[in-house]
């Protein structure tokens, strides 16, 4: 099987060098000056054991493979903005024997948010879930950093909408032996759903200067909006207490030198300057869902306005008071 990682970024990245690392055949997908530095001199992965510059095969566009193969398994890494350009674009890609990719090819949503695998499976007739317990970093071309030891991380995997079967099986037991941790579940929405309560707190991470005032009021207040809202709309969501359960010692941040782990996937996003970042589909699907089911969100709300204007004003991370946004809330 041939691993195709759409979006070599930090989680992408990390799974795809993983996955190369322990001998399996992986393209990575990349644009701009990080597809370049990737073909020029190899993906760098950076991990607490040490670093490691991996020869891994980088392209831009589907068309540079000509026909896909009809053992590719497609594992979608993009953030949850770009995934319906991506999904359309990879879905038409023809596959060796006939036919496309959306036909015949199984496509796995290694994402953060709840909507992905529903859009993906707009066009793809096979989509799996896999929740996301990756801490890594991606801000410069070419080098992607694992942060936790022993397990890069654990990450949840099961047919969408519920279920598994034979192929995500093969690829659990491939994650497995490539430094994760990757338990087979039939339900594999409810922990993302757990996971996009923990994900709330990225705009935080990514607005607020913390360094003398931690606002664990507004992580508390931003949460607690989220539980209500799936509370009332009847979603299920594994709980934090199920969570450590699972990760118990495998999975611990580390420190490595000259490799700071400065804050999530947002705030990488305004650290890159990239001009969008994945909030809507965070903080804006607790807005979403609250608008629909009669609850009040306004801290998610402000959250999701703020981080986008932000990012469309391309500003650095972390140059706002807490007492700012306290103040904004009322």
């Amino acid at each position: 099987m041939r691993y195709i990682i759409i979006g070599a970024g930090a989680v992408g990245g990390v799974i795809g060098g993983r996955l190369a690392q322990s001998g399996n055949d992986v393209v990575l997908v990349a644009r701009g000056a990080h597809l370049a530095a990737l073909r020029e001199n190899g993906l760098r992965l950076v991990t607490p054991s040490g670093t490691e510059t991996l020869a891994v095969s980088a392209i831009g566009d589907p068309a540079e493979l000509g026909e896909l193969r009809a053992d590719d398994l497609l594992v979608l890494a993009v953030k949850s903005q770009d995934t319906m350009a991506a999904v359309a674009q990879w879905g038409r890609a023809p596959v060796a024997g006939g036919g496309i990719a959306a036909d015949r090819l199984a496509l796995v949503c290694a994402q953060n948010g709840v909507e992905n695998e529903r859009v993906a499976q707009r066009v793809f007739r096979t989509v799996y879930g896999l929740c996301v317990w990756l801490p890594a970093t991606h801000v410069e071309p070419g080098i992607v950093v694992a942060h936790s030891a022993p397990m890069s991380g654990i990450l949840t995997v099961g047919r969408y909408p519920h279920g598994s079967d034979s192929v995500i099986s093969e690829f659990g037991k491939r994650l497995s032996a490539s430094n994760f941790d990757a338990p087979i579940i039939e339900d594999v929405m409810r922990w993302k759903y757990g996971k996009l309560l923990n994900n709330l707190g990225n705009a935080l991470l990514a607005l607020l200067d913390t360094s003398t005032d931690p606002a664990a009021d507004l992580w508390q207040a931003c949460r607690a909006e989220g539980e209500a809202v799936l509370d009332k709309a009847g979603i299920a969501y594994n709980t934090e207490a199920e969570r450590q359960l699972v990760q118990g010692d495998r999975m611990t941040v580390q420190p490595i030198e000259g490799a700071a782990r400065n804050g999530g996937s947002t705030w990488q996003s305004l650290a890159r300057e990239t001009g969008s970042v994945e909030t809507d589909y965070l903080n804006g699907e607790i807005a979403l869902l609250g608008r629909l089911h009669g609850v009040a969100t306004p801290v998610n709300d402000l959250l999701q306005r703020l981080v986008t204007e932000h990012a469309r004003a391309r500003r650095k991370p972390g140059d706002l008071p807490p007492s700012r946004l306290r103040e904004m809330l009322g």
